[in-house]
């Protein structure tokens, strides 16, 4: 159902650290830093992903986090779109977009805030 988990961070050598000796000891892996500028720990086809906020602000417990559920195509994208405004969502980010990697993706933001995003999986 979840494709990754996305949490904001104000010093992302200092989450490395935290992240690389707790993954480590956990059997993990270190992150890689990827050319946007995001930390990413990937485990058995999961993702955490950890950057800065990309409005600017200060990460809080929520600023920057982002929920990402796995869809099955991209009708289902934009039928998620399409009732999340309907029922108190607010559109952010782009339009319903098919990115460089074929995923196809749609961002809100739930009636409490919360940052969500539901994408295809991209093209293998």
């Amino acid at each position: 159902m979840f494709t990754h988990v996305m949490i904001g961070s104000n010093d992302l050598n200092q989450a490395k650290r935290f992240y690389d000796a707790t993954f480590a000891a956990l059997g993990g892996t270190h992150g890689e830093m990827d050319a946007r500028g995001r930390l990413i720990y990937a485990h058995q086809g999961s993702r955490l992903m950890i950057t800065k906020p990309i409005d600017g602000m200060p990460a809080t417990a929520a600023n920057g986090g982002t929920i990402g559920i796995a869809a099955a195509s991209p009708d289902h994208v934009l039928a998620w779109y399409k009732a999340g405004t309907e029922y108190g969502g607010t559109a952010i980010e782009s339009p319903p977009v098919e990115r460089p990697n074929g995923s196809f993706v749609a961002y809100l933001r739930d009636p409490d805030g919360n940052k969500l995003t539901v994408r295809t999986l991209p093209r293998t």
